[in-house]
């Protein structure tokens, strides 16, 4: 008998999760131009959660579900920006990508600014930032909660944490250059 790959319920978790913390989003899995190479991203202007399905096809359940309720905790972290600290409030902000290109939201503007700085840093700097720590943790304690623990989804969880962790104080300076950048 040959076992065939189950597709994660994408739309059955999202529904669920949406209701359970009063969300009303949309789910896509048409990723917005950029994003193309990327699991899933949130965009709060469009209040949708973007599932990249085509790349996470090939994937394991527990990975498609990691993938969704990290994006789900963005949006929380967007909507709802009072349950989290201050220090993920002041990142929210900030959308710092592996190759050192950063925006800053300023209402519903995006401004460029980009940081030099070797590979192996800009990259901790990626998954450093305040909030995707937050919701990779998240998406971890959650995906353990539904599907039980496994040796893979903690090797999935811990490819998503940094090398050498990025100080909230290194952050604060990051986004005062980054404001001083954009404003110039």
């Amino acid at each position: 008998r040959k076992e065939v790959m189950e597709m994660f319920q994408y739309k059955k978790y999202f529904d669920e999760y949406c209701e359970e913390n009063k969300l009303s989003l949309s789910l896509s899995y048409t990723m917005p131009c950029g994003y193309e190479t990327a699991f899933g991203t949130f965009d709060l202007n469009l209040q949708t959660i973007f599932i990249n399905k085509n790349l996470l096809k090939d994937k394991e359940e527990f990975e498609q579900a990691f993938y969704l309720f990290h994006e789900l905790r963005h949006a929380v972290q967007y909507i709802n920006p009072k349950s989290f600290n201050d220090i993920i409030n002041e990142s929210l902000s900030y959308i710092i990508m592996y190759d050192g290109t950063c925006y800053k939201q300023v209402g519903d503007k995006y401004y460029k600014y980009k940081i030099n700085g070797d590979e192996e840093f800009l990259k901790n700097l990626y998954v450093s930032q305040p909030y995707e720590m937050d919701a990779n943790e998240y998406a971890y304690k959650k995906v353990s909660e539904l599907m039980g623990f496994s040796k893979e989804l903690e090797q999935l969880y811990h490819s998503w944490i940094p090398k050498r962790r990025i100080s909230n104080e290194t952050y604060r300076l990051i986004y005062k250059e980054i404001d001083k950048g954009i404003n110039e």
